[in-house]
């Protein structure tokens, strides 16, 4: 179980880090409940949620990632993930350090995504 889990997580990382939103989106199960922050609504559709993502390739370079898979079960994972990343328009490195939630179905495409995370 775990092991699916890592693989979903690496695959998404390295895709995000590579700046292949499009990969990225491919984690990604059509009917995700996809929550930018935890505290919103989710994304009303995937179109939404290639909005996010379409623009990481301009907006974002130099990035860098580690991470590591705090609690799983069959239902969910919780990954505690860092990184750190240069914004293009300002030239300005930040710090992240956050958690995702995510569950995956049996073709191993993400289902639910939440995240939590504080930048510096």
């Amino acid at each position: 179980m775990k092991q699916k889990y890592d693989i979903w997580i690496k695959e998404f990382m390295e895709s995000w880090k590579e700046l292949d939103w499009e990969r990225t989106l491919k984690t990604l199960d059509k009917e995700i409940k996809y929550y930018e922050n935890p505290i919103d609504e989710p994304c009303k559709n995937f179109a939404e949620v290639t909005n996010l993502w379409n623009v990481v390739a301009d907006n974002q370079k130099d990035i860098e990632y580690k991470y590591q898979i705090i609690a799983y079960s069959e239902e969910n994972c919780i990954v505690n993930w860092q990184m750190t990343r240069v914004m293009t328009k300002t030239n300005t490195k930040q710090e992240i350090d956050g958690i995702f939630q995510i569950a995956l179905n049996d073709a191993g495409k993400c289902t639910l995504f939440k995240q939590w995370r504080f930048t510096r």
